[in-house]
């Protein structure tokens, strides 16, 4: 069982919609937490959010200024540090395409940066965040967090007799995440026209409350190396229109640079190594730093079929119309009305 109290936890990109969910979600559960660094590199959100956490109520929450790009701050930030949770990064496609060596530079070198300073601090865990773009990239940032994904993996092989262990969480589209579908629809609704990529899009759905509780799962049972992947439902891009809309004007504007009609988590050639958890998916490093049959025994483990491929155009769950109102009163807006 998953014990935090008296333990020190470190989160990049901490002032984003996860790094504030997570640490709400930490505090609720665990009052006796050591320590909770909000590492970022943006002092507006830091105040914006220290306003949310108030020292006076909150001692164990600090605030820490910084870029993962910034090798040296990490490491003065991670020193006496248990787990770290990886979540910093560029992550708006069209953006991306446009400033290249800066997605570079912030999702793959600060990466790298965070995996060196992890492994000469002491941190006992370090768990990073990814995407459904990783899968199968067809823009700069899902080819980043590929990298991104491949690196935190390979962690593994190199920290020697150091117990640090890595893995990742790689999930859909965050549900009123900044930046994601659900808040410009909820913002453009009131011009009467929202603007539909492609209306044959589909997209994975998660909840925030969701990711931080796969990210904990994560931190409970990472053996190391492990790429987790949620069993999420999917949604049309013309319900999400329709359940926020219905009134409006849905217009076909055309797919952006880079993005795709579906997504995908999983692909048949990850199916090699890529085992069924139950709630999750796992998928393996092809050469792990522990005895496979042990880890299927664990986990009561199961092989994915060859060949098999989990995107948001094949799934088998779906969240309707309904749902999707449901889950913006519950997740996003608690005053949304049609």
């Amino acid at each position: 069982m998953l014990d935090l109290n008296n333990k020190s936890i470190f989160i990049t990109g901490g002032t984003g919609s996860f790094g504030k969910a997570f640490t709400k979600i930490i505090l609720e559960r665990w009052p006796q937490i050591k320590r909770l660094v909000i590492y970022s590199r943006d002092e507006q959100k830091q105040f914006q959010m220290a306003m949310e956490f108030p020292e006076s109520k909150y001692p164990q929450v600090r605030f820490f200024i910084g870029d993962v790009r910034d090798y040296d701050r990490l490491r003065r930030g991670l020193k006496g540090i248990d787990y770290v949770i990886h979540a910093a990064a560029m992550k708006h496609v069209p953006i991306a395409e446009y400033n290249p060596m800066e997605c570079i530079k912030t999702n793959i070198i600060g990466a790298e940066n965070v995996i060196n300073a992890c492994l000469e601090t002491g941190v006992q865990k370090v768990v990073a965040l990814s995407t459904d773009k990783a899968a199968a990239p067809i823009n700069l940032y899902g080819a980043t967090k590929l990298a991104s994904d491949k690196l935190f993996v390979a962690a593994n092989n190199i920290r020697g007799t150091n117990p640090i262990n890595f893995s990742v969480v790689r999930y859909g589209n965050v549900m009123g995440s900044n930046g994601s579908v659900i808040p410009f629809f909820l913002n453009k609704r009131k011009e009467g026209i929202l603007p539909i990529t492609d209306s044959t899009m589909t997209r994975f759905n998660i909840t925030l409350t969701e990711g931080v509780e796969m990210v904990l799962h994560a931190l409970e049972t990472a053996w190391g190396g492990e790429i987790f992947v949620p069993k999420i439902a999917s949604y049309k891009i013309t319900d999400v229109a329709t359940a926020i809309g219905p009134d409006c004007e849905h217009k076909v504007v055309g797919i952006r640079p880079g993005e795709k009609i579906h997504e995908e988590m999983i692909t048949s050639s990850d199916s090699f190594s890529t085992y069924d958890l139950g709630p999750y998916y796992a998928i393996l490093p092809q050469h792990p730093n522990f005895k496979l049959g042990d880890y299927i025994i664990a986990f009561d483990a199961k092989p994915v079929a060859q060949g098999f491929r989990y995107n948001s155009g094949e799934n088998s769950e779906w969240v309707s119309v309904e749902d999707i109102r449901e889950l913006i009163v519950k997740h996003v807006d608690p005053t949304f009305t049609i």
